[in-house]
């Protein structure tokens, strides 16, 4: 059988040839921040690159190298970076305060602008980040029924907070994270969505669940897709056993409709829970949802419904800068078709990569919906047929429980070296700026990382 000889330059040498000041950075970061790092999801092997500046969907880092960006900013950027209005807004508010400690007209404007948006916001409170509106939207939930337990679903993400990391990114068999409190876990019941009949049993046969949260793009922006009718079948069940319902809209909010998956599916939660494009990207939370809910930050209202108010600081909270850019950002996503063009572009990126996988006959998937494109790059070898691959038939343990992290980092370092910034899913999230240059560039460099990824060795054809 004839042999491949591996080129003599590997991926990680033209990788590290290209960023010598990221290295150099890196070595300095590591002497002070723990693992050189600020982000979980910013861990790349040998080391990350360090960005300079950035505009519309690209970036440039520290060696001048240019990158087609698919993080945007965590998923915070839909109208990509340094939007010419966002960045007016900004300025302008920096030169008057970026905190008064006081209330202003722009966290009214912003409220309004979510209000008008979002179905489920009939009141608006502000956070500073989303792990913090996820927090605070279990308080109100527990408080609002008078029940302790929430549940839960097995790789869904609601943030970093103790309440909701068990099962989310890791510990997926129940045990205890460090640092975690054994009782805090006792407060959820984690279930995998696959099994709809358990979920809706459990629903009706305890009396101490307070509410269910849950990414309604499917675990990690959608990298697990939901059952068919999953949605519609919790609204109901919910409903009707007086649970709350929580949709962490974190990502999709503004993305998946300008009014977040609970517009583009039609089902109103009683609660969401906002971050990302809520702010413009700029740091900002939210829980918004049904008065009567919402109502208990309220003194007044809680003693008219004979209920105790509850407490809610947050020194961030509604920050004028960050309401600057959230309304900037927000007034376009209203009055424009930026959502559409992001998706537009998303889709010819998921349809071109299905056909480099055909062509170059690598056996793994492209799929993702709305403005995402997620690739599964098919560690267990399973017989895949790109043209006909469906996520869902996988389940979690199929998807998030069979990441190959080695694997990941390589495509990740690959598509690096050829201009194109992936996140670590690995797959991406699309701007309304991105054009057909940055679609075109994408293929490319797609084609260009799974050629050498089969040359070195990492992959093997179907």
């Amino acid at each position: 059988m004839p042999t491949t000889t591996k080129p003599s330059v590997t991926i990680d040498d033209e990788y590290r040839a290209r960023t010598r000041a990221s290295a150099g950075l890196y070595a300095e970061a590591c002497t002070v921040i723990p693992a050189g790092i600020t982000h979980d999801s910013r861990s790349t092997l040998p080391y990350p690159i360090f960005v300079a500046r950035a505009a519309g969907p690209r970036k440039w880092d520290v060696d001048g190298n240019e990158y087609v960006d698919y993080f945007g900013g965590h998923g915070a950027l839909l109208l990509g970076h340094s939007h010419p209005a966002v960045v007016e807004a900004v300025q302008r508010q920096v030169s008057l305060g970026t905190h008064w400690g006081a209330s202003h007209a722009l966290e009214v404007r912003w409220a309004q602008l979510v209000q008008r948006l979002i179905p489920s916001a009939e009141r608006v409170r502000f956070t500073a980040s989303g792990t913090e509106a996820s927090h605070l939207a279990l308080r109100l939930a527990r408080a609002y029924t008078g029940k302790p337990k929430i549940m839960r679903f097995i790789g869904h993400f609601h943030g970093w907070h103790g309440e909701v990391v068990a099962g989310a990114m890791s510990h997926f068999d129940g045990s205890v994270p460090a640092g975690i409190a054994p009782s805090l876990l006792d407060q959820s019941i984690v279930l995998p969505v696959e099994d709809i009949p358990r979920i809706v049993e459990t629903l009706q046969t305890r009396d101490d669940i307070a509410a269910v949260i849950f990414e309604p793009s499917g675990a990690s922006w959608g990298q697990v897709p939901l059952p068919p009718g999953f949605i519609a079948r919790l609204r109901d069940v919910t409903r009707k056993q007086g649970v709350v319902l929580i949709f962490d809209e974190v990502i999709t909010g503004f993305r998946w409709s300008r009014g977040g998956a609970q517009a583009r599916y039609g089902v109103t939660p009683d609660l969401c829970v906002l971050a990302k494009i809520l702010a413009g990207g700029l740091p900002g939370g939210a829980v918004a949802g049904a008065k009567a809910i919402m109502d208990q930050l309220d003194p007044a209202a809680a003693k008219a419904a004979s209920r105790e108010k509850i407490g809610h600081q947050g020194t961030f909270n509604a920050n004028p800068l960050c309401a600057a850019a959230a309304v900037a950002t927000l007034g376009i996503i209203e009055t424009t078709d930026v959502c559409e063009r992001a998706e537009a572009a998303a889709a010819e990126i998921r349809n071109g990569m299905r056909r480099v996988l055909i062509e170059e006959g690598v056996p793994w998937g492209v799929y993702g919906e709305a403005s995402v494109f997620i690739i599964f790059p098919n560690p267990g070898r399973l017989p895949i047929d790109p043209a006909t691959f469906d996520a869902a038939e996988l389940g979690f343990k199929g998807i998030k429980g069979a990441r190959d992290a080695n694997l990941i980092n390589r495509l990740r370092v690959a598509m690096l070296a050829n201009g194109v910034d992936i996140m670590g899913g690995p797959g991406g999230i699309v701007s309304a700026s991105h054009g057909a240059g940055e679609v075109a560039q994408t293929l490319d460099a797609f084609r260009a990382a799974v050629r050498r990824l089969k040359l070195e060795g990492d992959i093997r054809n179907a």
